[in-house]
């Protein structure tokens, strides 16, 4: 197996603790699902940003009561970049796969398939 990087984001209405979790927990499970990620050994760390307008919850709370509790998680506030997507959560998830670059399937739901249209998950 190798390590492979899988990308997603999400938007939420508002910041508010539960659509922050509920959102960033449905981002997870499609990844999972479209990876056929079945086992949490091979998800070897998680990397949650949210928008500076995002500060009521950690979307990597998500991932714990998924029962990730040996994943090394961590969120950190994405870049203020100018014309950014507003109340957006991304991850980073590394995996163990045998997957090559090319069949692993990034997600993007919500407001967030604007940021990346190239993507077939995002159609």
């Amino acid at each position: 197996m190798s390590v492979r990087g899988v990308r997603g984001a999400t938007t939420v209405d508002s910041d508010d603790p539960e659509q922050i979790r509920a959102a960033a927990r449905e981002l997870m499970e499609e990844i999972l699902r479209r990876n056929q990620i079945t086992d949490f050994d091979n998800v070897i760390s998680a990397v949650f940003t949210t928008t500076d307008d995002l500060v009521s919850a950690f979307p990597a709370e998500a991932a714990r009561a998924m029962g990730m509790n040996h994943v090394a998680l961590l969120c950190a506030q994405e870049i203020p970049v100018t014309g950014s997507a507003p109340r957006c959560i991304r991850v980073l998830l590394h995996i163990d796969s045998d997957r090559a670059p090319k069949d692993i399937e990034h997600v993007y739901l919500r407001d967030a398939k604007k940021l990346r249209p190239d993507l077939k998950s995002a159609q």
